[in-house]
């Protein structure tokens, strides 16, 4: 990731809606949620939340796939380690005690080892 996309991932990321979309669907794991069930969890309607869908999937953070007749988004893990390891790459400047915390929050992940939601 360069600067350019993590400026747009954090801008993605910059309104309430939006961060709360992709708070609900990393918590929902890998299968997702579906578009209606995601609109009702944070609280818009399903047209505001299109909107909101798109600047996150531009920016990398979502994903979507076609289940039937319904529309399934997901987190897009990969975008989202991505931008945590942009923030983190340079943070310890030889010190990483510094990191410690943050690795330790990741590390208390509830996903299974392997498990693509790891992040």
């Amino acid at each position: 990731m360069d600067e350019r996309q993590a400026v747009a991932a954090f801008s993605a990321l910059g309104q309430e809606h939006r961060f709360r979309v992709v708070r609900a669907l990393v918590t929902a794991g890998p299968d997702g949620l579906a578009a209606g069930t995601l609109a009702t969890e944070i609280g818009v309607s399903a047209t505001n939340l299109t909107f909101h869908l798109k600047e996150l999937s531009h920016a990398g953070l979502i994903q979507s796939r076609r289940e039937g007749k319904s529309v399934i988004y997901s987190a897009a893990y990969e975008g989202l380690s991505d931008l945590i390891a942009f923030l983190m790459r340079d943070c310890c400047q030889g010190r990483p005690d510094v990191c410690a915390p943050a690795v330790a929050a990741l590390s208390a992940c509830n996903c299974p080892p392997g498990d693509s939601a790891h992040v």
